[in-house]
């Protein structure tokens, strides 16, 4: 009798530049709230005179990769394939290209990002230099007749020194036929000189109606249900423009913590540290890393807006109240400073896989402090 064949299961890896339970952006339809940046791309394309290299910056999760791989699904598919307007990357789902790309099997697609340690189960912190020098091979072979090369880097402020000098030498000396879309939400800590061979191409933060369009077409991929009627407002204000963190926000109970912090921030100087100590039981785990995130995301945002409330009168009511309350003018260098500590210092216990739970306290302590305007004991 003749044995059944064995069916080997191939487990797909973590990707660091995908929200967890959602499309990746390369699987994403739809682009909202961008038709400039698209036209621009679309234009470049059809007319030839395509740059080598576009530097797409803006805020975190507003469509900027999903914009480079609606690019590359055009530069790879055939002219015929092509949006006749010559102003649209729009391109059918059903041609190779768009079925390529989407496995990341075309072989005129190269993308560079963090890549995941299988063993440590663990992304790394940095793009490594051993991936940019994938590029050695993917341009030593030409693309088919008068076809186009696509090298996707995302994020590219996460090079390192190496993998930056290393990219560098690509982008000064640009093979034909080929264009470099380097991603960034924070340009600025790119180095200058691969600042200066892109051409830059700035997305804004979506607008309500995009925002919103945007979730539900993300949402709906997944069958998830859509947030109830009365979430959509205060959702809308805390992803500032941002669909990624809309969805986050969403999938990590975003509405809740966001009340947990600012309660957590009322009561200051006071602290309720049972309540503190359970939060931050709930967050120490590894498997808590989206939420732990989400926390500090929410945090900083909260900080930042009372911040600019105390320094410029902006905001609602509520928050130039609390801003005059804990910040006024005599303390508010003490919490920029405090602003600059706790994105730093979160940073660093991911990056070095330093304990969560004393971090938020130490935070959360140092919150007291700054509020009285003394060290703590």
């Amino acid at each position: 009798m003749a044995r059944a064949p064995v069916t080997a299961e191939i487990e797909e890896l973590p990707e660091a530049d995908r929200l967890e339970g959602f499309p990746h952006p390369r699987e994403t339809k739809e682009l909202f709230g961008h038709a400039s940046a698209e036209r621009t791309l679309a234009e470049a394309l059809a007319s030839g005179r395509m740059h080598h290299a576009w530097l797409l910056t803006g805020p975190q999760g507003v469509g900027k990769a999903t914009l480079a791989y609606r690019f590359a699904r055009a530069a790879l598919a055939t002219p015929e394939e092509r949006h006749p307007s010559g102003q649209s990357l729009a391109v059918a789902e059903l041609t190779s290209a768009s079925r390529q790309v989407r496995a990341l099997s075309h072989p005129g697609l190269l993308l560079i990002r963090r890549p995941y340690d299988v063993k440590a189960k663990r992304f790394a912190t940095s793009i490594p230099v051993d991936e940019v020098r994938r590029l050695r091979s993917f341009l030593a072979h030409r693309a088919a007749g008068d076809g186009w090369r696509v090298v996707i880097v995302d994020e590219a402020n996460e090079l390192n020194v190496n993998a930056a000098n290393a990219l560098l030498k690509s982008l000064e000396e640009p093979p034909g036929r080929t264009v470099f879309l380097l991603v960034s939400s924070a340009p600025g800590q790119l180095v200058p000189t691969i600042r200066s061979r892109c051409r830059a191409l700035a997305l804004q933060p979506l607008d309500d109606e995009a925002l919103r369009a945007a979730a539900i077409q993300a949402l709906a991929a997944v069958a998830a249900p859509l947030p109830a009627a009365a979430d959509w407002a205060p959702l809308e204000r805390l992803a500032a423009g941002s669909v990624g963190r809309l969805l986050g926000l969403l999938g990590s109970g975003g509405i809740e913590l966001q009340a947990r912090i600012m309660r957590l921030i009322e009561l200051l100087p006071r602290v309720d540290w049972r309540a503190v100590h359970t939060l931050s039981d709930e967050l120490q785990p590894i498997a808590a890393q989206a939420r732990f995130e989400l926390f500090f995301e929410l945090l900083l945002a909260a900080l930042a807006r009372l911040i600019r409330a105390a320094a410029t009168g902006e905001g609602t009511p509520e928050e130039r109240a609390l801003a005059a309350r804990l910040i006024g003018d005599s303390r508010l260098a003490s919490f920029a400073a405090l602003w600059e500590r706790v994105a730093r210092e979160k940073a660093d216990t991911l990056a070095l896989n330093l304990d969560r739970k004393s971090l938020i306290l130490e935070i959360v302590a140092g919150l007291a402090a700054a509020a009285q305007d003394r060290k703590p004991a």
